[in-house]
């Protein structure tokens, strides 16, 4: 069996056993990314983003939970001087890149204590949007799907969390040729608001 599908296999059944869950919290969260592309095409600074979206918080055990999210996420970073040397001559600037993605972390929540939790998981990313002014001819450099990592820690304060975590791309999300290897990196820091 595949590892993606012992994955969803897992998850299948932590969701199938938070239904007789301890407790249930559903929040919007927003907040600020901190993003690049690791390869040498890319710049090496992280720029500012933001996501936004909606986060349950399923807690299946006193201090075990799982917290799927829905997140619009914004990845902004700028290409390097090597992008224009390696696939298009008549780049001969630096260009700033914005990406949209539907970001979808499935993040194993640990609460040791009321108003702290460590998180980790896997994160499902969908390309919405994307520059085509990178190539010639309009084509399109980043394929349509990112699978991540995500580690952080939450903390709970009267009616709303906040969060900080970090991102590491695992898959490529090159789309032109195999010559260079990009993965998306995010420092992710926010709020969310429970209801």
């Amino acid at each position: 069996m595949k590892p993606i599908h012992l994955l969803a296999a897992f998850f299948f059944v932590m969701i199938c056993n938070s239904v007789s869950a301890q407790s249930f919290k559903l929040a919007v969260h927003v907040g600020a990314n901190m993003n690049k592309i690791a390869g040498q095409s890319f710049s090496d600074e992280y720029e500012l983003g933001y996501h936004l979206g909606v986060a349950p918080e399923i807690m299946f055990a006193k201090k075990w939970g799982l917290q799927p999210e829905v997140l619009f996420s914004q990845t902004n970073t700028k290409t390097s001087t090597e992008f224009s040397d390696i696939y298009n001559p008549s780049l001969n600037e630096i260009k700033d890149i914005k990406l949209n993605y539907l970001s979808i972390p499935i993040l194993l929540t640990y609460r040791p204590a009321k108003i702290f939790a460590l998180q980790a998981g896997p994160q499902f990313g969908i390309l919405m949007s994307q520059d085509k002014n990178l190539l010639e001819e309009g084509k399109e450099a980043f394929k349509k799907g990112d699978f991540s990592m995500v580690a952080g820690a939450q903390v709970y304060l009267l009616g709303f969390r906040v969060y900080g975590r970090y991102a590491i791309g695992v898959a490529n999300i090159n789309d032109i040729d195999n010559r260079d290897n990009w993965k998306s990196q995010t420092i992710q820091i926010g709020a969310g608001f429970t209801f």
